[in-house]
């Protein structure tokens, strides 16, 4: 378990992978209250930037005639291989960057 404190008293690790227990709610969450721990916010601008577009998109192709709820079931299942891996990743102290959607959060945190 991760020695690094947070503001809120919990292991990084812990608090990184929560940061996508709810999806993009947890990641908004913990951007607001985590200020200065970069690897939680780094993991909670990761989740807000990935799972918010996922939703969007899944329920826009869901509402497509015929071969939507093909696609939006499969939207689905990407998101919750993504969710389960993110949160893994993240427990484990690692700093695993999403193509093109991690390289955006690190910007954001770094600024």
């Amino acid at each position: 378990m991760s020695e690094n404190k947070t503001s809120l008293g919990m292991g990084e690790n812990l608090e990184g992978a929560l940061c996508y227990f709810l999806l993009f709610v947890s990641g908004i969450i913990f951007l607001l209250i985590e200020k200065d721990n970069k690897f939680v916010r780094f993991h909670a601008m990761q989740s807000v930037l990935l799972f918010i577009p996922l939703a969007i998109v899944g329920f826009i192709v869901g509402m497509v005639p015929l071969i939507g709820w093909l696609a939006g079931w499969a939207i689905s299942v990407v998101t919750f291989g993504l969710w389960l891996f993110l949160m893994y990743k993240a427990f484990n102290n690692e700093l695993y960057k999403v193509p093109i959607i991690g390289d955006i959060a690190e910007k954001q945190i770094n600024r």
